[in-house]
């Protein structure tokens, strides 16, 4: 995908092209030192490799990828010319090609998901602000659309709070449990087995390396893909409704709240005087376009055939990385939102009195609006417990 047509994308740097391709060799690397640990290969092969990775390793060009059907052909082969004969022969031995790319893509997710992390606690924070600043501050509740009974824009920020932690609580529960991929040929470890009395050892050392688990092999088992989507989608649907909100309330005929002001921020190419709300738009298309990405993955998941799918696995690679440079940019761009957003406070309260003389009047009793408020605050003072307990 352009950055020309993805704007933001420079917030997911190192999760593209150049970030794979640098998994892919960290990969490699981490089997050889698996390899080395077990007593089957030797440190100075260990060393050519690293050395050869330090001093660069150019993507591959196109053309010999399609060959291969995946990059990771061209990468062993490309390895083994720059570590020469003897340290070449113990490159990827024992490994197939779907194990380095499947471990790569972990690694990918879990910066990802660190990442995701990182930037749902910088907007859980600013929202924990705003439900506090507004725990009373009235606004009018809506409906279906149309006006409802007055609720605060305090509890209104902490319900976009609760799904912000809960979608930071099953990040968290994902990226420990992050798998390395090590089956061989067909899932058996076969070509290990000849090597080693433990291959599971081998595994065990090459997933720590990786700071990843060490399990089964997982060819034609995707759950670690659909797991992290899962669970990325949720993210992006908590942030949607921030954005979607926020879209709403700022248009001019409400003008309840308004994006953070900046120089050249959201300026429109025929009109100067627009201030556009451009990061809630962008949120707010990312969260569009990731859950198609999520049920794409599982539609490829049930399609993975036999012990190693037949295009299914490859038709994963871009939804995969899609969502996480879709999630983690879009969650950078709401942290800048609500960390940034204006709220007129003056502007709401009106409203809510418009609202309430309208629904109130007609059962014949006051038309205070604090007066309709449940237990709005109560509702704010838990959300704000949570977040306070950590």
């Amino acid at each position: 995908m352009s950055d020309l047509l993805e704007p933001g994308r420079h917030r997911a740097v190192g999760l593209g092209d150049d970030g794979l391709w640098l998994a892919l060799l960290e990969v490699e690397r981490a089997w050889l030192a698996a390899l080395v640990s077990s007593g089957h290969a030797t440190d100075a092969h260990l060393k050519a490799l690293t050395a050869a990775i330090a001093e660069g390793v150019p993507l591959p060009a196109p053309e010999t990828i399609e060959s291969a059907g995946s990059p990771v052909v061209e990468l062993v082969r490309i390895l083994r010319a720059a570590v020469g004969e003897d340290a070449g022969r113990h490159v990827h031995r024992g490994l197939t090609s779907q194990d380095v790319l499947d471990s790569a893509l972990m690694l990918l997710a879990k910066d990802a998901l660190g990442r995701a992390d990182t930037y749902l606690t910088l907007t859980a924070a600013a929202l924990a602000e705003l439900a506090r600043t507004h725990r009373e501050s009235l606004m009018a509740g809506r409906t279906l659309t149309q006006y409802a009974v007055p609720i605060t824009f305090g509890l209104k920020a902490a319900q976009w709070l609760v799904g912000v932690l809960d979608a930071r609580d099953a990040i968290r529960d994902c990226r420990p449990d992050l798998p390395a991929q090590a089956g061989g040929a067909a899932g058996t470890r076969s070509l290990l087995g000849t090597l080693t009395d433990a291959p599971d050892a081998v595994v065990d050392a090459f997933a720590a390396e990786l700071g990843l688990r060490s399990v089964l092999p997982w060819h034609t088992r995707r759950t670690p893909i659909t797991r992290v989507a899962d669970v990325l989608g949720e993210a992006c649907a908590a942030v949607g409704v921030i954005a979607g909100n926020v879209l709403f309330l700022g248009r001019p005929e409400v003008g309840e709240v308004r994006e953070g002001r900046s120089a050249g921020k959201g300026t429109s190419s025929t009109m100067p005087h627009k201030a556009n709300p451009v990061l809630s738009v962008l949120v707010r298309s990312a969260a569009l376009q990731v859950p198609p990405l999520v049920g794409h993955l599982h539609t490829c998941s049930a399609l993975a055939v036999d012990e190693r799918p037949d295009g299914a696995w490859h038709a994963e690679w871009p939804a995969f990385t899609r969502v996480l440079t879709l999630t983690v940019t879009a969650l950078s761009q709401t942290a800048d939102l609500v960390g940034g957003l204006e709220v007129d406070a003056a502007a709401m309260s009106r409203r809510a009195q418009t609202a309430a003389a309208e629904l109130l009047a007609e059962r014949g009793t006051g038309t205070d609006p604090a007066d309709y408020l449940g237990s709005a605050t109560a509702f704010v003072d838990q959300v704000l417990a949570r977040w306070d307990r950590g």
